[in-house]
């Protein structure tokens, strides 16, 4: 399939923070593509640049063939943006919303009234159209932004973070609305969450992203494959290399390495840098990747054991997307 979106060494830049750091990705024709990753880690400041909300410090991109910095008017028509906060007008009523929008995009008329009508059914709101946005609940409003952003009928659709503070009902019917936009209209949606079970359930391929760079990129099934079994946590008394060998070399265990330990939190405004404070102390924690986290767990449990070496504590995460990306960053993706 051919890619409808091409970004190559894409940056961002505020002085000398760089918010996105030279990533490169494509999405192809008809792919529901996740960018996933904690908030701050860059994905709103990624799809400002591809929508023309700011410019790029540097790098390039093409949606359709069009270059993003010199053909941003024609990437518009092509482009639906579904931002983070809402976009709507709330004294209006959810259809004027939309008429608004869509006169934005050049549309009026019968043609204008279809697509209104048509985006009302695909966000299941026909019935309240004519109801003021600030009358609605979180969910709703939250449909409506997703309405207003397929009015014009987009190639390629961005919805940055969209399930945010809606009620489950609203946001299984999110979930429906992009399946089916994907599935009978052949939209290409780039949908960007820091819920690792949306992105699961709803992208083909997913890009990882962690402090503005894409740390890894594949389908969900091969991105979890990266971790086998899963991993499990064990805290001990005391670990040394020959430990760690003794336990990688264990049926069931892929690796077993140490967890750095914790930093001390930084001093506060105004706080004596020579006042003394308690040390940051707690028991080493071995890392196991599994490859089968069942067996894993047994063999390494009967093996401290037998060398009478007390666990202080235990933990076991299932491969998902999250303890991916636990394992490639050392933290959570809620964090």
């Amino acid at each position: 399939m051919p890619a409808i979106l091409e970004v190559e060494n894409l940056t961002k830049k505020y002085g000398d923070f760089e918010a996105v750091k030279g990533i490169s990705f494509s999405v192809e024709e008809g792919e529901v593509f996740g960018l996933l990753g904690p908030n701050g880690a860059g994905k709103t400041q990624t799809i400002s640049m591809l929508t023309g909300v700011i410019p790029p410090t540097s790098g390039s991109a093409r949606i359709a063939g069009h270059d993003i910095k010199s053909d941003m008017n024609e990437v518009k028509k092509i482009n639906g943006l579904v931002p983070q906060d809402l976009a709507l007008y709330p004294t209006l009523s959810a259809r004027a919303n939309l008429n608004f929008f869509g006169r934005i995009y050049g549309l009026g008329g019968n043609e204008l009234k279809e697509r209104v009508e048509d985006v009302l059914r695909i966000v299941a709101l026909t019935d309240r159209a004519d109801q003021k946005i600030d009358e609605y609940s979180g969910g709703m409003k939250r449909r409506v932004n997703i309405a207003a952003g397929l009015v014009h009928q987009p190639q390629l659709l961005f919805l940055d973070e969209p399930t945010v503070g809606v009620d489950p009902q609203s946001r299984n019917h999110i979930f429906e609305s992009v399946q089916r936009l994907n599935r009978e209209r052949g939209m290409s949606v780039v949908y960007t969450s820091h819920y690792m079970e949306e992105v699961e359930l709803l992208c083909n391929r997913v890009a990882i992203i962690d402090e503005g760079k894409i740390i890894a990129m594949d389908t969900v099934k091969n991105l979890i494959g990266i971790l086998g079994g899963g991993m499990i946590y064990i805290g001990l008394e005391e670990v040394d290399d020959a430990l760690l060998e003794q336990l990688t070399g264990l049926g069931g265990v892929k690796e077993a390495m140490l967890v750095p330990p914790p930093v001390a939190p930084p001093l506060a405004e105004g706080e004596d840098p020579e006042k003394e404070t308690e040390p940051v102390t707690s028991n080493p924690i071995v890392k196991i990747v599994a490859e089968n986290s069942q067996q894993a767990v047994v063999n390494v449990i009967s093996f401290l054991n037998d060398q009478d070496r007390p666990l202080t504590s235990l933990e076991i995460l299932e491969p998902n997307l999250e303890s991916v990306f636990l394992h490639l960053t050392g933290k959570k993706l809620r964090e």
